[in-house]
């Protein structure tokens, strides 16, 4: 399988393929996540697409079984499916994703339906603070079930901070700073706003992306470095108004 270098290299082949599909039928389709901002690694990062429909194209998802499969083994993720009222109406239970998905996206074909899309900000501080109370737990079960082995706490540590840095940008939003576009920029611009140890969050990015050399007899103080500045996230998120 060809690796894919550049994402706009298949767009073309991607609109076709739904284009066909569903005609006007078809009103978005929309790259987002890493390969739409300044974090995409050929080979290694996921290319995420949204395809919105009509209300009508929605209920024949059968029609694309072949295409999906057929992208997913050039290294295509299985896209999202929607509608502009899924959309509208979606906003006030997972507005932290819409936010994300709107923070990094690029329109390749159709109607940029997030663009102008907004928040509640009680609505997103609610769901920063679900999301980090959960996944703390989640990070402390799972630490356990390490049992300490470096090579697994290294891979709990690369599985997780994605999602981490999703709540980052919902968090700058709610302070009304700028989301930037890179993972580390979101860190940095994170660390001018609440007492949070960058340094922290910077090594567990190094062992997610492999620029680093993380020895592992220092994975252990990593990931529990990693657990007291989530626990004091938390903290910050609650008193937030």
């Amino acid at each position: 399988m060809a690796r894919i270098e550049k994402p706009e290299e298949i767009f073309p082949d991607i609109t076709g393929a739904y284009g066909d599909i569903y005609g006007d039928g078809l009103i978005s389709v929309i790259l987002y996540g890493s390969a739409a901002g300044g974090d995409y690694r050929p080979g290694k990062s996921d290319l995420n697409f949204l395809i919105v429909l009509s209300e009508e194209a929605i209920d024949h998802l059968d029609r694309a079984l072949e295409t999906v499969s057929r992208w997913r083994k050039k290294g295509v993720a299985t896209p999202l499916f929607m509608t502009k009222s899924y959309i509208a109406s979606s906003l006030d239970s997972y507005p932290l994703e819409f936010l994300n998905m709107q923070k990094g996206h690029l329109l390749v074909y159709g109607e940029d339906v997030l663009k102008d899309i907004s928040f509640e900000p009680e609505h997103l501080r609610l769901q920063c603070e679900r999301e980090i109370k959960g996944k703390l737990l989640l990070l402390r079960e799972r630490f356990l079930e390490t049992e300490g082995k470096a090579r697994r706490v290294q891979e709990l540590i690369a599985e997780s901070i994605t999602a981490f840095i999703s709540i980052f940008g919902g968090l700058l939003y709610l302070k009304g700073t700028e989301i930037p576009s890179s993972r580390r920029e979101i860190v940095e611009a994170l660390a001018r706003e609440l007492p949070v140890d960058v340094d922290v969050f910077m090594r567990c990015l190094d062992v997610k992306e492999g620029n680093k050399k993380v020895a592992s007899s220092e994975i252990q103080d990593v990931f529990m470095a990693y657990l007291v500045e989530v626990r004091r996230l938390w903290g910050f998120v609650d008193e937030l108004e």
